[in-house]
This record gives C-alpha cells, sequence and structure tokens, in this order.
C-alpha cells in the first residue's frame, strides 16, 4: 500500500488536533480511526495492479538520431475502474519522453473491461539493440487517499542503426561514376577498363580511340569508348579495436568509420561491384559476405548495428588473416584504423607485403580536429605547450602514412566531416585508373 500526499497531510491534522485539543487515547483513535477506514475502503477500491494485461506494438527500428514510436496497450480485466499513474521505462540512452506531447509517464483511466493504448516516444542516442524495462503501475482508490504499486515485464527490443549522414554526399559522387562509365562524357582508355560500344569521331577525341577496322567498314571515323571494369570485389574492413572508441565529438571513431564504409558500399554497389564487410579486433564481431542490389546496405547496416568498440588492442596480424580469408581474390581492400605508430609498425607492416601483392589496400583513419586547433594555439604557456604536443602528434601521423604509401598503401586521413566524401573520391580515383 502507498500512501499518496493527500493522505499523509489528513494524518497529520489529524495528529495535531489531538494533540492539542485532547491528548489522550480515546481522542487519537476519535480521529485517526475513520481515517484508517476511509484508506483501507479507498485502497479495497482501487482496481488491481496484478490482473492488468499488457501488449506492446510499434517500431523495432530507428536510425541513431531519429525518433520512433512504442505503443503499450493496457487491459482492465477487474471489475473496478482503474485510476493510475503509470511509467513506462527505457535505457537513459534511449531519452523517452524528450517530446513535448509525449512522455514515458501516463495518467490513466480505464473503466472496467476496456483498454488504453499509450504511445512512448523515444530518441535514441547509442547504436544497438535497446530493450524495455520493466513497466511500473500505480493504482489510485476512488478518493485519492491510497494506491497500490507493482511492476510488469512487457519486452520489446528496439534496434538502433548507424545515422548514415553521409548519404548526402552520394547524388554527387554517382554524378562522377556516371562520368566515369561514359555516360555523360566521354572516357579515354586505362589500365583495367572494358570496351563499351562503338560512337562517331568528334574533334578533340584521342585518335589512338580510333577502331580503324570499323572505320573502313563504314563512311565515317568510329571511335572506341570505354568504361570501368564492373562485378569488382570491395573488402571493408573495420577495426573494432581500442583506438575505435575514441569520441571525436558525440562519436565514437567507429560509428565515423561506420558512415564512411555506407557511402562506400552505396556508391561500390551502384557501380556493379561485390561489397563485402568484415568488423575485427581480436576476434571477428561481424561479418556480411555475398550481399547484393537492394540487400546489400539494410544488411550491412544491420551487421553494424550491435558493434561496440572492444576496449583491447587489436590483432592486426589476426585481422589480416582473417581478410586475406574472407577475399582470396583480388580486391579492393579498405581497412577503417589508425594510425598510431606503435600498432601499425608491429602489427600491420608484417602483414602488409601479402596484402598488397594480392589485393589494392587502402587505409582510412578519422583525424582529430581538435589536434589541428591546438597546433595553432598561442598567447598562454598551457597553449604553447598544447601547440607542441600537437605538432608532435600531427608529425607521428604524417611518417605513419608516409610509411605506409612506401607500401604501396593508398591513406586517407581526414577529419570526420570529410572522411566519407574523401574516401568515396579515392574509390572513384582507383576505379578510373583501373587499379580496382
Amino acid at each position: 500500500m502507498a500512501l499518496t500526499g493527500r493522505t499523509a497531510l489528513i494524518a497529520a491534522l489529524g495528529a495535531l488536533l489531538v494533540g492539542l485539543v485532547q491528548p489522550s487515547w480515546a481522542g487519537l483513535l476519535a480521529v485517526e480511526l475513520p481515517l484508517l477506514l476511509a484508506i483501507v475502503t479507498d485502497l479495497a477500491w482501487a482496481a488491481p495492479v496484478n490482473r492488468l494485461v499488457f501488449t506492446r506494438s510499434g517500431d523495432t527500428s530507428v536510425r541513431l538520431g531519429e525518433r520512433l514510436s512504442v505503443s503499450l496497450v493496457v487491459s482492465n480485466p477487474s471489475r473496478r475502474t482503474l485510476h493510475a499513474h503509470l511509467r513506462d521505462a527505457w535505457p537513459p540512452s534511449c531519452r523517452a519522453g524528450d517530446s513535448s506531447s509525449e512522455t514515458d509517464r501516463h495518467h490513466l483511466r480505464i473503466p472496467s473491461q476496456e483498454r488504453r493504448r499509450l504511445t512512448t516516444s523515444l530518441q535514441p542516442t547509442r547504436r544497438g539493440d535497446r530493450e524495455a524495462e520493466r513497466v511500473t503501475v500505480r493504482s489510485y482508490g476512488p478518493l485519492g487517499l491510497a494506491a497500490r504499486q507493482g511492476h510488469h515485464d512487457v519486452p520489446w527490443t528496439i534496434r538502433v542503426l548507424p545515422a548514415f549522414n553521409s548519404r548526402k554526399h552520394l547524388p554527387a559522387k554517382l554524378a562522377r561514376l556516371r562520368e566515369l562509365d561514359g555516360r555523360t562524357s566521354v572516357l579515354t582508355r586505362g589500365e583495367g577498363t572494358e570496351f563499351d560500344s562503338l560512337r562517331d569521331y568528334v574533334p578533340g577525341d584521342d585518335t589512338r580511340s580510333i577502331d580503324w577496322r570499323a572505320t573502313a567498314r563504314q563512311t565515317t571515323v568510329a571511335v572506341r569508348t570505354w568504361r570501368p571494369e564492373r562485378d569488382r570485389r570491395v573488402l571493408m574492413v573495420l577495426d573494432t579495436g581500442r583506438t575505435s572508441a575514441g569520441r571525436l565529438g558525440d562519436l565514437p571513431r567507429l560509428d565515423i568509420s561506420m558512415d564512411a564504409a555506407l557511402l562506400l558500399a552505396a556508391l561500390a554497389s551502384r557501380a556493379g561491384d561485390r561489397v563485402d564487410l568484415l568488423a575485427h579486433d581480436r576476434a571477428t564481431r561481424s561479418r556480411v559476405v555475398g550481399r547484393s542490389g537492394p540487400h546489400l546496405l539494410p544488411t550491412l547496416v544491420d551487421g553494424m548495428a550491435r558493434l561496440e568498440p572492444a576496449l583491447i588492442e587489436t590483432d592486426l596480424q589476426g585481422l589480416a588473416s582473417a581478410a586475406l580469408r574472407v577475399a582470396p581474390q583480388r580486391s579492393l581492400l579498405v581497412l577503417f584504423t589508425g594510425l598510431d605508430r606503435t600498432p601499425v609498425e608491429e602489427g600491420l607492416l608484417p602483414v602488409l607485403p601479402l596484402l598488397t601483392q594480392r589485393h589494392t589496400v587502402v587505409v582510412a583513419s578519422v583525424a582529430d580536429p581538435r589536434i589541428q586547433e591546438m597546433a595553432g594555439a598561442r598567447g598562454t604557456l598551457d597553449a604553447v605547450y598544447e601547440a607542441a604536443a600537437a605538432a608532435q602528434a600531427q608529425e607521428e601521423r604524417h611518417e605513419t602514412a608516409a610509411l605506409l604509401r612506401r607500401y604501396g598503401v593508398t591513406v586517407v586521413d581526414a577529419p570526420p566531416a570529410r572522411l566519407a566524401p574523401a574516401l568515396a573520391d579515392t574509390y572513384l580515383a582507383l576505379k578510373a585508373a583501373g587499379r580496382l
């Protein structure tokens, strides 16, 4: 039984009157006994909480940062009208009840044998699977003097997917891809390109593209058009180790890498290439292989949703071995990892010759914009020390990138807002050069 604020106030006034007027047991009973009877009667008429029936419905997935709604239907099978306060509890990262019109707390009045639908608005701030916590109900009597309280477990799981903010860059990258395909401009032949079609010569065309045999069979000069090869393979490898947990602004490095990977996957899929995903630290955390067409992006997003950075050093040699098992034939291997000197020199460099022998390797790394700000700071002693530390960190990062390039690796090192479009541009450049 729970006493309400009204009950406590009445009890306090009654005790005060008894103490002032007739400080005896008889006077105390004269005040307290009717109040106690009223409380017991009110509690007896409160609808039972344990007999309520709950069912859920609504959204089961949402992109990070967007809103979704989950409905809770409360049925009252008892013979009494339910007057209650209800809280539909969710984890704090779901941000339940931030909307001005919807909240996780509800006031209910449900007559006997009827039901009501309640809606809780959620706006998750973390990826992954989020499960509903218990539903708490406080059922009041008709007078509001006492209440019954109980809890119910009403399971429901929502999957919070990566945000994919970089999709705003996709139209521009697709336009560039169409140019490479020869749909809006003429391509000159490069290594690894495929013959597309013949057309009439126009001034300015490369004379090396003239097809003399076709020209001899007709009255006009014919030239060949070329397009980048299709059906290439792209393997995206996410390093989910310790360095991926570092936060840049509101997001960890892993989420920024995911965003860039999704833009690359969307672009490569439109280009006719096959795209696979591998997430690894000391073990494989997620793997998406053999998906294509309209099923690719949903499968990738679903495979990324539950990934969390592991606070352990990544086994880069094990990561490379896993990548070679997934992609034994020649592929574009895009490794999303850090440019910290020690892990790269001790873990990645020993396996690079084998990787570059079989694959075209790209290392994509997120640069911390705060380091750039610190490098330009001046004015105080602390700022000068910060600038010196930032300059040293930048120098080490540049040296690590230069070392990787000497092994034939293409390095994309960009701040969070630029990583996804820069990686897409690198993919298009490699495709235009026939290196895939």
